[in-house]
């Protein structure tokens, strides 16, 4: 950094100590958990760490740094899983975390929606909505640290999309700050409105490349009086996948979750989870726990999955089938699911894959990918699961047992290329659920056609053409 940039950013920042409330500075070690992503995968160093209060000091903060040329990274609730709200190691960049700004602004249940700033944690809202009798249906593992800010910056999806969608099917409005400290009101409340462009939709998924979101107005739903929950043992993914169908059928599509797991991956959480139990006498090949809701009351929803399941079992497309009797029993059914990823770190290093492709294709990849991969690296460990209702699986490789850690570890690029151009060759996505941030950056010059990238580029150089807004995530430079 030349002398002259390094003084303006120094006056900046003394400019922005004088104009902001001292709580608005985070220093010393109180740093730390701001310049870590929580794998520990990424850490870097900050010239500040910055917590406004207001949209009004996100905009002070961002013109500050706009007129400067000091580099920004957006940051929520710091639990992401690809470096997007990790800093670099200059020590020149500047932390902006939404995490004070977590005011409920409005709730309107006439209109169905929720007006939140950034900062709100995930299960905050969702007990917002509950305590007016409605639903905010977007549920992921996080969702007790997560903040809405990250969710709609990462297009976040969870477990609940086969019904309701990511998070950009349950926003309707935004407050965004743009690079050089203007704002953006968008907080509509409106189901239609063909006035122009959608601006949200630039913004959500973005990662803070094009703009700080500060705030959302979000939509509500009914809240479910009936929930059925049920794991099912089937032999192959086909299988899974013609089940799905016909759930989505004999339940009205009221099917709102479906979540599928290799035998492998259960095991994960039955031998090192506490309270992991497998609620079958022999062990399937492969298990779909499916989840059904309505906000009507009575016995039909389950009288019709029973019977379709039924007809299943008859023609042996399904092996078995436990339906959850109680709200304790379908809670200990979604921890076998659930406690995947903490069972997994107990099988050593890990290569993890977040990717989608069209839902009737999924037998065809795992078939594929498996093979191919186990040629590859002898005694690897497959774990895959994930939401097969929308095409979207967590394929994650363990290393072998005669392996070391480093050895399996460098292997990553190979695993990576295998796995990856199956994908793209399958018509999927690379990213389906977390992002690009920074993990999967280099991996998009491979995998977008040359005109995707080249409009990506344009919007983000006619958003922020000083390029302040999280360099080195989701769009190069």
């Amino acid at each position: 950094m030349s002398d002259s940039r390094e003084q303006d950013r120094r006056q900046a920042l003394e400019a922005l100590r004088s104009s902001l409330e001292p709580q608005v500075w985070i220093e010393g070690e109180r740093q730390a958990p701001f310049l870590k992503e929580w794998r520990g995968r990424y850490q870097g160093r900050a010239a500040a760490v910055l917590c406004p209060g207001s949209t009004g000091e996100v905009a002070l903060i961002l013109r500050h740094c706009h007129d400067a040329s000091i580099t920004v990274v957006p940051q929520s609730g710091n639990t992401g899983l690809v470096g997007g709200g990790a800093p670099d190691t200059s020590g020149t960049q500047v932390i902006l975390s939404l995490r004070r700004m977590n005011r409920i602004r409005d709730i309107d249940a006439d209109n169905g929606t929720l007006t939140a700033e950034a900062g709100c944690v995930l299960a905050d809202l969702q007990a917002a909505a509950q305590r007016i009798d409605r639903l905010f249906p977007l549920s992921l593992a996080s969702e007790g640290s997560c903040q809405i800010g990250g969710n709609l910056a990462t297009n976040a999806g969870g477990t609940n999309v086969l019904r309701y969608g990511n998070a950009r099917d349950l926003t309707l409005g935004l407050e965004v700050v743009l690079a050089d400290g203007r704002i953006w009101d968008g907080l509509r409340s409106l189901r239609k409105d063909n006035s122009g462009f959608d601006l949200r939709n630039l913004f959500i998924g973005s990662e803070g490349t094009l703009g700080v979101i500060t705030a959302a107005v979000l939509k509500l739903f009914p809240r479910p009086a009936t929930t059925i929950t049920a794991l099912l043992g089937v032999e192959t993914p086909t299988q899974a996948v013609q089940l799905l169908g016909q759930l989505r059928q004999a339940s009205g599509d009221a099917l709102t979750g479906c979540e599928l797991m290799s035998r492998a991956s259960l095991e994960m959480s039955l031998h090192h989870v506490p309270g992991c139990r497998d609620p079958f006498d022999s062990a399937h090949a492969w298990y779909l726990l499916v989840e059904a809701s309505s906000s009507g009351t009575g016995t039909a929803l389950r009288e019709a999955l029973e019977l379709a399941l039924g007809e299943a079992l008859e023609a042996n497309a399904v092996s078995d089938a436990v339906f959850a009797d109680s709200m304790a029993q379908a809670a200990a059914l979604w921890r076998l699911r659930e406690s995947i990823p903490e069972g997994q770190v107990r099988y050593g290093a890990s290569i993890k894959h977040d990717i989608s492709v069209p839902v009737s294709r999924i037998p065809e990849f795992l078939a594929q990918a498996q093979a191919a991969l186990e040629a590859l690296i002898p005694g690897l460990r497959i774990c895959a699961f994930g939401h097969i209702g929308d095409g979207n699986l967590h394929f994650n490789l363990s290393q072998p047992a005669d392996c070391g850690r480093d050895a399996f570890l460098a292997r990553e690029t190979e695993c990576n290329r295998l796995v990856f151009d199956l994908v793209d060759a399958l018509g999927g996505s690379i990213a389906a659920e977390h992002g690009v941030g920074q993990l999967r950056l280099d991996a998009l010059d491979r995998y977008k056609s040359d005109v995707e990238l080249d409009l990506m580029r344009s919007i983000k150089q006619a958003l922020d053409p000083r390029g302040i807004l999280n360099p080195g995530k989701v769009v190069k430079g």
